[in-house]
C-alpha cells in the first residue's frame, strides 16, 4: 500500500523524488520505495531528514515506527549513534545549525572540521546572532599542558593546538559581532558537545584517535533531567569555569 502521507507532504513542499533524495543523501530509488511501500520504515536519520526537508514531522510520515519502537526509557532521547563522527551526515550539520533560532554551543576541543564542512560558516554564525541566536564556542586553550600532552598522543602534523588556532582565526575574522562569545578550557579535551537548540551531537574521543574517529550521539531533548540535560549541565558547568576570550556584546 503506498505512503499517502509521504506522497502528500512532498506534493505540499513540491519536492520531486530526486530532491528529497538528495536531502535525505540516499538514492532516489529508496525515495520511490519509501512511496510505493507504507510499512517501510526508513533508517532513523533518514526519517528525521525527510521530516526536516518536507517540513512534517516523521511521525505523520511514518507512523509505524512509532507503533515498532515506543521508547518509554531514559534512551527515548537518542535519535541515533554514529560510530564515527565522519560518519554524521554533512547534511546533518548543515540542518541542525541552519535550524536553529536560540541556542548554538560548539563546545568541542577544536571545533576545526565546522570550518571545512559547513559553506560561508562565519557568515551563518553573523546571521543567526544578529537574528537573536546565543553562539558560544568552548575551545581547547592551545598554550595549556592538556594540550601538548594530547598532541603527543595524537601524532598528527596537525596538531590540536594548531586546530584551535585556526578556529580562533576565523572567529577573530568576524569582528566583535553582538552574541558571539568564546571562551577557553582545557576540561573538555575527552567530549565534545554541540548544541542546536533542543537537539545535541556528544562525541567521545577514544584513546589516540582524532575527533572524526569518535562515536557520536545525536540527542533530542523530550523530557528533564535526560541525557540531554545531563550533557548540557556538563557544558554550562565548563562554560562557567572557562576563561572568556571574546566577551559578548549587547549592542
Amino acid at each position: 500500500m503506498v505512503n499517502l502521507a509521504l506522497h502528500q507532504a512532498m506534493d505540499d513542499a513540491k519536492l520531486t523524488p530526486q530532491d528529497l533524495a538528495e536531502r535525505c543523501e540516499v538514492d532516489v530509488k529508496t525515495v520511490a520505495r519509501w512511496l510505493a511501500e507504507e510499512d517501510r520504515v526508513p533508517h532513523p536519520r533518514h526519517r528525521w531528514a525527510a521530516g526536516q526537508a518536507l517540513g512534517v514531522d516523521q511521525t505523520v510520515l511514518w507512523p509505524e515506527a512509532i507503533r515498532k519502537n515506543v521508547k518509554t526509557g531514559a534512551d527515548r532521547e537518542i535519535v541515533t549513534a554514529y560510530p564515527y563522527r565522519s560518519a554524521v551526515p554533512k547534511s546533518l550539520w548543515r540542518t541542525l545549525i541552519s535550524d536553529a533560532t536560540t541556542d548554538l554551543t560548539f563546545a568541542g576541543y577544536t571545533n576545526y572540521f565546522f570550518w571545512l564542512e559547513i559553506p560561508n560558516l562565519r557568515a551563518v554564525l553573523r546571521r543567526k546572532a544578529e537574528h537573536g541566536c546565543r553562539v558560544r564556542f568552548l575551545l581547547g586553550d592551545p598554550d595549556s599542558e592538556v594540550t601538548r600532552r594530547r598532541e603527543e598522543k595524537e601524532a598528527v602534523p596537525l596538531t590540536v593546538g594548531t586546530r584551535i588556532k585556526i578556529t580562533l582565526d576565523e572567529l577573530a575574522k568576524l569582528g566583535d559581532p553582538p552574541g558571539i562569545e568564546t571562551r577557553l578550557s582545557d576540561e573538555h579535551i575527552a567530549m565534545s558537545v554541540f548544541t542546536f537548540d533542543d537537539h545535541m551531537l556528544v562525541s567521545t574521543h577514544l584513546a589516540n584517535l582524532v575527533g572524526h574517529d569518535s562515536p557520536v550521539l545525536h540527542l533530542h531533548r523530550t523530557q528533564s533531567d535526560g541525557l540531554y540535560d545531563r550533557y548540557a549541565h556538563h557544558v554550562t558547568e565548563l562554560w562557567n569555569t572557562a576563561r572568556p576570550l571574546r566577551p559578548a556584546l549587547n549592542g
